[in-house]
């Protein structure tokens, strides 16, 4: 499919769709599930074969049922309502905008969004997406091969702060920490706490504390959210950017330097007819 022109129009049809995700989102409290929906979309990128990634494939039936996307579909669906609004924007920004409005409505840190991406039809087989049974050596596999570090991985797992396993989507039930809906670093105190009544910890999850270079990042970000949300932004940037490039920069850049062309021309006229009334004015002292 054809890779979108990033123009003036395209930006503001990207703002009111953030503006609608963010209505959509906070009335059905659906955050953790559009965040889900942007990362399953995302996750599957190789770096090696520069196939998967963010490109919307996951609307696809062949990809929303599989396993790993269990309940996904309902995500599909909520963001279709905002497709319809907004039809020129791509599947593949719109999933990625989904999940960057997710984390900031819950309280997260602000994430920079660049839009461009390039919707797919082609569905990467089954098994690219991490699995949460596994420990420290899968999740460098699988996070390695999309080109993240350690770091990420860490950063990335605290997203887990948000929502919670449901036993007929994953096999797994119930949250990760004491407030769901809310987006903070209680993930990795939670984690450094041990077993929580009523709370989850996945092998995934306790596979951060007995490695040691990933529990490094654990214990920063258990006393530093500052931290956790800087590196988070970061991270979160970079899954949603997989094997996307914004080949349509030189468009948005034309577009500024022609405002800031007829911002400057603005100035100077300004500054003209300024300097012409003080003239006129001491002529007539």
């Amino acid at each position: 499919m054809a890779t979108p022109v990033v123009d003036k129009e395209y930006l503001k049809e990207i703002d009111k769709a953030r503006r609608d995700l963010r209505a959509l989102i906070s009335s059905r409290n659906c955050a953790p599930i559009m965040l889900r929906l942007a990362w399953h979309d995302a996750g599957t990128y190789d770096a090696k074969t520069k196939t998967g990634g963010p490109n919307g494939s996951i609307r696809n039936e062949e990809e929303y049922t599989h396993g790993s996307n269990s309940g996904l579909k309902k995500a599909v669906d909520f963001c279709e309502e905002v497709k319809s609004k907004h039809p020129r924007i791509t599947y593949a920004d719109l999933y990625q905008l989904a999940g960057v409005v997710a984390v900031e409505v819950t309280g997260g840190p602000t994430i920079d969004f660049t839009p461009g991406r390039k919707d797919s039809k082609i569905s990467p087989k089954e098994g690219r997406l991490p699995d949460a049974k596994r420990g420290a050596p899968h999740l460098r596999d699988i996070f390695y091969r999309m080109g993240l570090s350690d770091k990420d991985i860490v950063a990335l797992s605290g997203a887990h702060t948000l929502g919670r396993a449901h036993p007929e989507r994953s096999g797994f039930d119930g949250p990760w920490t004491q407030e769901p809906l809310k987006f903070d670093n209680s993930y990795f105190v939670e984690l450094l706490k041990g077993e929580s009544e009523g709370l989850l910890k996945l092998p995934s999850d306790t596979a951060l504390l007995d490695d040691a270079e990933f529990r490094k990042y654990v214990e920063l970000y258990a006393k530093d959210e500052e931290a956790f949300f800087r590196d988070y932004a970061e991270s979160h940037k970079k899954l949603s950017e997989l094997g996307f490039t914004t080949s349509s920069s030189k468009i948005i850049a034309k577009d500024s330097t022609i405002l800031a062309h007829g911002a400057v021309g603005v100035a100077v006229c300004a500054a003209v007819v300024i300097l012409g009334y003080l003239y006129e004015a001491r002529k007539r002292m």
